[in-house]
């Protein structure tokens, strides 16, 4: 994947700072906006997590900083839940003109209630999804019921949440009590995706309830059992991207993956992103990829891998075609693989150690076998084709084709 920094402006003027998560083709097949809670910024790392594993499948998503957050201009006691609402459509007008208008809204905690209110005015969106969101925005006033007090004789006050100091003004507390989220919600006439966990202490399950009540179909609730309100653990918020993901796909378009133009059986194709290869065998697609420590991002087995899968597939295939004509109760076989290189004693110059291949391979067979069979099988595993061909020489033949016949 690749991340674009982008800014752009508000309905105030000010600059908004965001970021936007591409897939690694930098072909999405949908575009999706996220709105982050209101003590948060872009670069939460439940946030991150969640925008780059959507990318991964294929969704853009862009991530941005509210008026006064985060690396975003304005100043946030001067904002209010209004304004947030306002960014969302300002967001949405940036990615039409830039890119795509968004298909997708995903809101987090506030965000998501920002998201709900928003909708009327996202007129490209299909699908909406909140996490830990409350049902009305005015659910915030719990959490600064301290400061309010000050706020009602000051005009402003300094108030904790999540152990970051936040100036809230007494517009921003008049703003919660100004919408109504029975009206918007029921109205949506977008699919809905509710995401809540039943152990959120900041915001409680009851509000995923009250939205999926209000809401009209299509409509889904996942509970995120387990999680916390942040979605801290960096499994939860892989889960929840690929949760949202899979979701989505039947909410809007997804092409057919472009075929690779190949002349041969087998085909492999990189772009100028990352390591994630294409490959095409016969009519079969799969990705290869190479671990994130080694700059890949792990969608796919390694090249090694394959070569080693292809021992063990072959291996399998040829001790079933051998069992069923000779009709011995074979019912399954397990073939466990591993490979890698080790210094051993260059033949031709025993002062010089060479890097040779070592491939283990163990065999487990299911069956009513004899001893003598299960003996018999293990010396026709050797006699497999891909066995055949890795012990024996084998030349590559490589030459350049012309620029017109490598396109695609």
């Amino acid at each position: 994947m690749k991340t674009i920094r982008v800014t752009f402006p508000n309905a105030s003027g000010h600059m908004l700072s965001g970021r936007l998560e591409m897939p690694v083709d930098g072909k999405p097949h949908a575009y999706a906006l996220f709105a982050h809670c209101f003590t948060c910024t872009k670069n939460l790392t439940a946030i991150s997590n969640i925008a780059r594993t959507m990318s991964l499948m294929g969704i853009a998503v862009l991530r941005f900083d509210f008026t006064g957050l985060g690396d975003s201009e304005g100043e946030f006691d001067e904002s209010g839940f209004s304004s947030n609402v306002s960014d969302l459509v300002s967001a949405c007008k940036f990615l039409e003109k830039e890119y795509s208008a968004p298909d997708i809204a995903v809101g987090h905690s506030l965000g998501g209630t920002a998201v709900l209110m928003a909708a009327k005015s996202l007129h490209s969106l299909k699908a909406i999804v909140t996490i830990g969101s409350p049902f009305d925005p005015a659910h915030v006033k719990h959490l600064i019921q301290p400061a309010l007090s000050s706020v009602e004789a000051e005009g402003t006050a300094m108030v904790n949440i999540g152990g970051k100091p936040f100036p809230i003004s007494r517009e921003f507390v008049e703003e919660l009590d100004a919408y109504d989220p029975e009206a918007s919600i029921a109205q949506l006439d977008k699919a809905l995706l509710i995401l809540h966990s039943p152990q959120d202490r900041v915001v409680s399950i009851d509000n995923a309830a009250a939205i999926y009540k209000t809401a009209r179909h299509p409509k889904s609730f996942v509970s995120l059992d387990g999680t916390d309100h942040l979605l801290s653990d960096k499994k939860d918020s892989q889960y929840t991207g690929e949760l949202i993901a899979s979701w989505v796909k039947r909410y809007i378009t997804i092409p057919a993956p472009e075929p690779i133009n190949a002349i041969k059986r087998v085909a492999a194709r990189i772009g100028p992103d990352a390591l994630t290869t294409e490959i095409q065998a016969g009519r079969h697609s799969l990705l290869s990829d190479e671990p994130e420590e080694v700059g890949g991002l792990e969608l796919g087995p390694t090249p090694y891998d394959l070569v080693v899968a292809g021992l063990g597939a072959c291996t399998a295939m040829t001790l079933r075609l051998y069992a069923d004509r000779k009709k011995w109760p074979l019912t399954n076989v397990l073939v466990h693989l591993s490979h890698k290189k080790i210094h051993e004693v260059d033949s031709e110059n025993p002062d010089k150690k060479a890097l040779l291949d070592h491939i283990w391979r163990e065999i487990e067979l299911e069956g009513d076998l004899t001893d003598e069979q299960r003996e018999r099988l293990l010396e026709i595993a050797e006699k497999c084709p891909v066995h055949k061909t890795l012990h024996q020489r084998v030349e590559i033949v490589s030459k350049l084709l012309p620029p017109s016949q490598n396109e695609g």
